[in-house]
C-alpha cells in the first residue's frame, strides 16, 4: 500500500501543488490572526459606559449624533472597542 501512495505522490499535478500551496498560505494567515488577537471585540451600552466614566445619555446622544458608531442587529446596541477608542480621541 505505501507503493501505491508514494506513486499518487508523484502524480500530482502542477495545479495540485499550486492547490496545496494556497491552503498552507490561508491557513497561515489564519494561525496570525488568531495568533494576534485580532478578533473583533463588542461592548454593551453598560459597559462602554464603565469604561469610559460618560452616563447613559451622553453616549446615547453620540448614537443619535453619529460620532459613535454602534450596532443594532441583535436587538441591543453593541459597539466596537476600535469606535468607542475613535469616538473618545476624536
Amino acid at each position: 500500500m505505501e507503493l501505491f501512495e508514494i506513486e499518487n505522490v508523484n502524480q500530482k499535478t502542477e495545479k495540485d501543488i499550486q492547490m496545496e500551496l494556497r491552503i498552507l498560505e490561508i491557513l497561515n494567515e489564519i494561525k496570525s490572526l488568531v495568533k494576534s488577537g485580532n478578533t473583533t471585540k463588542w461592548l454593551s451600552l453598560s459597559e462602554v459606559c464603565h469604561q469610559t466614566s460618560l452616563s447613559k445619555s451622553t453616549c446615547l446622544r453620540a448614537i443619535s449624533k453619529g460620532s459613535l458608531k454602534c450596532s443594532r442587529a441583535t436587538g441591543k446596541l453593541l459597539f466596537k472597542v476600535e469606535d468607542v477608542e475613535r469616538w473618545l480621541n476624536g
